[in-house]
């Protein structure tokens, strides 16, 4: 007996269909489990050992030979006299100023309105037309045998209005230094209040030169920034529609 066969679209929404079910009942047996508690915050972890780390690769200039002074009692790059307090070195932390103050407005609106009409005739074909009326019990009328006509008209508007503030501190590790001396940093916090977990997590590289003399750094200066700030809980529940809703906004074509 052969093998059914199946369309590749079907078996794309099959294979969909069955992901999204399996996400469904895990994301509801996660939050099953935490009924009447707060959400469980996620252990300490490596970040380089955490699934999904990927280290990065930037196009790095020639290397140079470091210079030293054996005789001379300042360091190349120090801020203080004595010792360099910042971030240098894997493993390291140095605070990211996280100051996000975004607003942004935009009104659209469009309107098409289309109307066509298409008459056509047959008042003479060879002295045939008279006999029309033999193939066509009904009566026809060769000066409009054919008229057409169709009207389509489509009107939309959006309106986009938001404002987003968010002034947060979180330390941050060092994961790796590149070549060139640029650090890359990955950090992540989490605050749960009154059952609702906030979560924020940075990824990026930065300059050395960017650090302030009391280690920190501002997140425009971040290179290839990854902020994410978001929270899960019983708040965050309300807010968002439920999966079966989410489906069927994906799938549903009107």
């Amino acid at each position: 007996m052969s093998a059914i066969k199946l369309p590749s679209g079907v078996l794309r929404f099959t294979l969909l269909a069955t992901a999204c079910v399996a996400l469904g009942a895990c994301n509801a047996l996660t939050r099953a489990t935490e009924a009447g508690s707060a959400p469980t915050q996620s252990p300490i972890q490596n970040p380089t050992q955490q699934p999904g780390y990927i280290p990065v690769s930037m196009p790095m200039p020639a290397p140079e030979t470091a210079e030293r002074q054996p005789n001379s009692l300042w360091r190349a790059g120090a801020r203080a006299f004595f010792k360099d307090q910042r971030a240098t070195r894997v493993g390291d932390l140095i605070t990211v100023l996280v100051e996000i103050a975004d607003q942004g407005k935009l009104d659209n609106s469009t309107s098409r309105t289309r109307n066509n009409s298409d008459t056509a005739g047959l008042p003479k074909f060879l002295g045939y037309e008279s006999q029309l009326n033999k193939y066509l019990p009904q009566a026809v009328t060769p000066d409009s045998l054919i008229d057409f006509s169709s009207k389509s008209g489509s009107a939309g508007s959006g309106t986009i209005d938001r404002k987003e503030d968010i002034k947060l501190k979180v330390a941050a590790v060092v994961t790796q230094v590149l070549p060139n001396g640029n650090l890359v940093i990955r950090g992540s916090q989490q605050v749960t209040v009154n059952f609702e977990m906030r979560e924020l997590q940075i990824t990026g590289i930065i300059r050395p030169e960017d650090i302030t003399s009391i280690n920190t750094i501002g997140y425009e200066k971040i290179a290839e920034a990854r902020i994410i700030y978001g929270g899960r809980g019983q708040v965050t529940d309300v807010q968002q529609p439920r999966y079966g809703q989410q489906i069927y906004d994906i799938f549903f074509p009107f």
